[in-house]
């Protein structure tokens, strides 16, 4: 018993400090972009407490038109894109565990082999520049609509769902679609929730192809992230803002812009997981039986 206790407090204090150094970063870039800029060179690695307070940094950023369109571009796309995944994904899912689908190991190889071996970038531009889709949000929203690993997790909740429950819709005369959705989907809202933040955090967070594909007025957030952290063009961001004085101009910190961007790029995907979460602690059953 001892050693059980003793493991169970190492393991404790692992996961504890493994969590401070996930926490301490993000709580350190909050703090830099709410500190005054006349305190900002107080400011260590380690503070998780702005400095003194100040909004001038989200001042600049949110009233920059660039920011809100390619925040806006974001969400868009992120709500469609992983609309759309859920869909198809659980009609793909609901197909393959259909017990009398025939050529079913066949179909299960293809997806498969088309997770293993992605095609390349030059081929996929290829294509997305022969059916039109360059310059359109179809480009991005559209790429991986359906992941295979993503499937098979979902398969696996569809196939433990009683045969009983479908073989009694059957026999009321329910159709397929109502049998997915009255049915499966009830049933495999915790698998639903799962897919569908991995699914959200990958459109969130994609700008690689954003870049390549869409016009620079379609841009995500990431894109402009990542010009303005990575490649430090901190002028078409910042630019000539009526909102500032000339005092508060000549304080602007570049550090302390980034460290806001970057708040407000980890701010709306973070408050997905409160959501999500309660869909952990039901049980798979939970409305099984409802109409």
């Amino acid at each position: 018993m001892d050693k059980d206790k003793t493991f169970y407090i190492v393991i404790c204090v692992a996961l504890f400090i493994m969590t401070l150094t996930m926490i301490i970063p993000i709580l350190n870039i909050v703090a830099i972009s709410f500190s005054s800029p006349e305190k900002l060179s107080e400011v260590t690695g380690l503070t998780v407490l702005p400095k003194g307070f100040s909004i001038i940094n989200y001042k600049v950023l949110l009233s920059n038109p660039k920011i809100l369109k390619s925040l806006f571009n974001a969400v868009f796309i992120t709500v469609v894109a992983t609309t759309i995944n859920l869909l198809l994904t659980s009609i793909a899912a609901y197909v393959l565990t259909r017990p009398k689908l025939k050529g079913k190991r066949i179909f299960m190889g293809i997806m498969i082999l088309v997770m293993v071996m992605e095609p390349g970038i030059v081929p996929e531009y290829l294509v997305m520049k022969q059916i039109g889709l360059i310059g359109s949000y179809w480009s991005v929203i559209l790429y991986k609509a359906v992941n295979v690993y993503y499937l098979i997790i979902l398969m696996r909740f569809f196939e433990d769902v009683p045969q009983s429950l479908v073989e009694a819709a059957e026999v009321d005369g329910v159709g397929h679609i109502t049998i997915l959705f009255k049915i499966f989907l009830p049933l495999a809202k915790p698998a639903m929730a799962t897919i569908g933040l991995f699914y959200a955090v990958f459109h969130w967070n994609e700008y690689f192809r954003a870049s390549i594909y869409l016009d620079q007025a379609q841009w995500p957030l990431q894109v402009i992230l990542r010009q303005f952290v990575v490649l430090n063009d901190t002028t078409s961001l910042v630019g000539a803002n009526s909102l500032l004085t000339y005092n508060e101009a000549a304080q602007l910190n570049y550090d302390a812009l980034q460290a806001g961007t970057i708040v407000i790029a980890i701010v709306p995907i973070l408050m997905l997981y409160p959501l999500i979460l309660k869909y952990y602690t039901k049980g798979t059953m939970e409305g099984g039986v409802k109409g």
